[in-house]
């Protein structure tokens, strides 16, 4: 994990910031935000039925399970230290451009394209790739923004 001061944050903008590590994305993790979004659809649940019609055989996780983890795994890349509050302000662009399979390794890749002033706070502007195991396509690239509070 790479630390660094608030005050001197701006110094690493444009830089690649480092990548956290990977996660397994196991069905009951795949269950439970299917339970907690509602979202129900056969190619995340139904083990029986991915056998026979997805490609690869299994259940694929959710685009914005995907997109959900990338709070706690970016958590892993980047402490920023004399920060009060952070909040998450918005994404520019989110692309999900590949699966996920039920089984498959994860991890995101951050990029902090840009961090600039807001009053007494910082807007900071990341680019996080979530890349899978064993794929030369990522599965998700988001462009994020947030804002930290000294």
């Amino acid at each position: 994990m790479k630390t660094v001061a608030f005050d001197d944050l701006a110094s690493l903008a444009g830089q690649e910031i480092g990548v956290s590590d990977w996660i397994t994305i196991d069905q009951e993790r795949i269950d439970k935000f299917a339970d907690a979004t509602g979202d129900h659809q056969w190619i995340h649940i139904d083990t029986e039925r991915a056998k026979k019609e997805m490609p690869g055989g299994k259940t694929i996780a959710h685009g914005y399970l995907t997109l959900s983890l990338i709070p706690w795994l970016g958590g892993q890349i980047l402490k920023i230290t004399g920060v009060s509050r952070g909040i998450n302000y918005g994404s520019n662009k989110i692309r999900f451009t590949n699966m996920v399979p039920v089984g498959s390794r994860v991890r995101v890749r951050q990029k902090l394209l840009s961090v600039e002033p807001r009053g007494a706070a910082l807007q900071l502007v990341n680019e996080m790739t979530i890349e899978i195991e064993g794929q030369a396509k990522a599965a998700c690239v988001a462009e994020t923004i947030s804002i930290i509070y000294k």
